[in-house]
């Protein structure tokens, strides 16, 4: 039996973009580091804190950050885009991580 001929008006799906993989691959690596800036700032934020809760605090904090950037790295029109920003928000987030250590933020 042939096929049905395609409607003129009809949507072709989109082939699957061959960078997911570096999408997957940024989100894995740069999304893990950056959850893990984001506890080490949850950390230097909670210092009256005895230090079993704060720990907790922060290592409950890692895999919703990492989460949430694995799952949000697919909105990036490109491989290299997510890389390029989430390289980028890592640089800024270790930047304040470290002025927060020195004592130099505001």
């Amino acid at each position: 039996m042939p096929a049905a001929p395609a409607e003129a008006g009809a949507v072709r799906p989109r082939p699957v973009r061959p960078d997911w993989v570096s999408k997957t691959l940024a989100g894995l690596l740069l999304g893990f580091s950056l959850s893990l800036v984001a506890a080490g700032l949850l950390m230097t934020q909670l210092p009256g804190m005895p230090l079993p809760v704060s720990g907790q605090l922060a290592m409950w904090l890692v895999p919703p950050v990492w989460l949430g950037v694995l799952s949000g790295v697919y909105f990036f029109s490109s491989g290299l885009r997510a890389w390029a920003w989430l390289l980028g928000a890592n640089v800024v987030a270790l930047g304040v991580w470290w002025l927060v250590r020195q004592g130099g933020a505001a």
